[in-house]
This record gives C-alpha cells, sequence and structure tokens, in this order.
C-alpha cells in the first residue's frame, strides 16, 4: 500500500468572522452610533477621507475614532464591552453552536468540534457577546488602552490578508509566534503530528472581500468555505459573487440565519459530517496498515 496521509488530530475547527456573519450589523458602525455619532456621515466624511489619501482603511477607522475620543467623549474599553453585550445577532445565533456539538456527537463520537473568530472589527466587541463563551479563540483589531480605559492607540490591525496569519495559528494550535515566517511559508512542511487542527479539517465562514484570503487559504489545503449574503437578497446579488467566481473558493452560498432549517446551518452540519467522515477514513486506513 503507497504512503497515507495521517489524520494529525481527531478534531475540526469552524472559524466565524463576526460583522454581517454571526451579526447582522457593523459593529463599528454601532459603536459610532453608541456615542452619538451619525455612521454613515464618520466613515464617508472621516475614514473614507483617510483611505482617498493612502491610509490603510483598519488603520484610518482606528484613527479616527482615537481623534474623536480624544476630542469629544472618551471611547472606553468598558464602552466597547457594552456594546458586544447589546449586539443584534442572527436569528437563533445563540442555539448554533450547541447544535454543531450535538451534531458532530451524534455522527462521530471521538471528533472534537472548536469555534475560533477572526474579524477585521474591533474584537473587544465580540469578546463580551453572548457568543464569547463558545469560542476557542477570537482575533481581530485590538486597543491599547490608557489608565482611564481610554482608547489611545492601535496595538493589533486585521487586514484581509492578516486573517490568513490567524487560520495557520490555530491550525499549529499557538495564539501567537515568534517565527512566522517559518509557520506560513514553510506550512506545507511541518510535521502532520505537530498540527492541532489540519487545514483540510476547518470550515471558514464569513460574509465578503474582507473574507477572501480566508476562503483561499482554507480552499486551498482542502477545507471548506461557506459565504454569507444578506437575507431578503439572492446569491445573485451578492456584490462579492465575481471574484469568488472567478476564484472558485466557496463550498456554498447561503442567505444569513442559523435557525434549525435554515440553509446556513444545513451546509454546516454537512460541512462537518464531511469532514468527519475523512477522519473516519484515514483512522480505517491506518488500522490496516
Amino acid at each position: 500500500m503507497g504512503q497515507v496521509t495521517r489524520a494529525t488530530a481527531n478534531r475540526i475547527a469552524i472559524v466565524f468572522d463576526f460583522d454581517e456573519t454571526l451579526t447582522p450589523n457593523d459593529s463599528f458602525a454601532v459603536l459610532l452610533e453608541a456615542y452619538g455619532l451619525d455612521a454613515d456621515e464618520f466613515k464617508k466624511n472621516k475614514v473614507q477621507s483617510l483611505v482617498e489619501q493612502g491610509w490603510e482603511k483598519y488603520l484610518a477607522r482606528a484613527y479616527t475614532l482615537i481623534k474623536a475620543s480624544q476630542q469629544n467623549e472618551p471611547v472606553t474599553q468598558q464602552k466597547l464591552a457594552e456594546v458586544g453585550q447589546q449586539i443584534t445577532l442572527y436569528d437563533e445565533t445563540e442555539r448554533l453552536f450547541e447544535r454543531l456539538q450535538a451534531k458532530i456527537h451524534a455522527i462521530a463520537d471521538n471528533v472534537e468540534l472548536e469555534f475560533y473568530l477572526i474579524s477585521g472589527g474591533f474584537v473587544d466587541i465580540p469578546r463580551n457577546s453572548p457568543l464569547a463563551k463558545d469560542f476557542k479563540q477570537m482575533w481581530g483589531c485590538e486597543f491599547h488602552y490608557g489608565d482611564n480605559g481610554e482608547i489611545e492607540f492601535l496595538k493589533k490591525q486585521m487586514t484581509h490578508t492578516e486573517k490568513t496569519r490567524y487560520l495557520y495559528y490555530l491550525s499549529k494550535g499557538i495564539d501567537n509566534s515568534e517565527n512566522e515566517k517559518d509557520l506560513i511559508y514553510n506550512y506545507s512542511s511541518f510535521p502532520t503530528d505537530e498540527l492541532h487542527v489540519p487545514l483540510n479539517q476547518v470550515v471558514y465562514v464569513g460574509d465578503g472581500t474582507s473574507d477572501v484570503p480566508c476562503f483561499d487559504v482554507v480552499e486551498q489545503y482542502g477545507g471548506m468555505s461557506i459565504g454569507i449574503y444578506k437575507k431578503g437578497s439572492s446569491a445573485d446579488e451578492w456584490q462579492h459573487l465575481d471574484s469568488i467566481n472567478r476564484t472558485q473558493k466557496l463550498s456554498n452560498l447561503v442567505p444569513a440565519g442559523y435557525e434549525e432549517d435554515s440553509e446556513l446551518l444545513q451546509s454546516l452540519y454537512l460541512c462537518v459530517e464531511c469532514i468527519a467522515k475523512r477522519i473516519a477514513l484515514r483512522q480505517l486506513i491506518e488500522k490496516s496498515d
């Protein structure tokens, strides 16, 4: 029998974006509105004006928020937490994780299911949401806070391409890496028994352009990815459809919503079942070696 790639872990990871993936809202806009600011006007007149001058979008967003905090009511860590606690979630999102755990236990009781969040938003918002307890790890943009808890500087940003770095982190089972280049560029040469979750056992769920690099990485290594569009529209109207079609990176494209009978939840069930059966097949082959 030829050489067989072994299942390195009886583990599946489902990775979610946050804004417009688990919540219908843009959490940055919700934060602005919590301070009495017009979100559309702020993003157009302040953030976008810097972007047009060559600023990177995530830095422009943080910089303008810090300036507003210094000039008006201070934006604090406590306020970000309050926004997270009160943010609107998609219907039945809070039951999503228990349902997926029940599904994996029903089809493969020896396979673990873990949840991760990789967001381009300010991560202290989802870290304080009702969903936080279900995630093994959450990554996103982070502020440095002053002595009074007010935002002072952006200590970690999360651009579209930087999101992919954290896919490698979760695969290796680490929070951060001092040998980042080795981790990313030599990933395919790592011994499989060192991986916490192989990328072909990862499902990525996101809603748009910021998720395309992650769709790409996950599909490249044989994992699965699901794109989400807003309810009331159609897949053909999804503004990111052209770029996705050109690169063919999605396993499915579905309307938002995590109700039991939703296409999104059913797609997640199928992804989990498919990967679990793949693990079982590898285990069967290993026993026969």
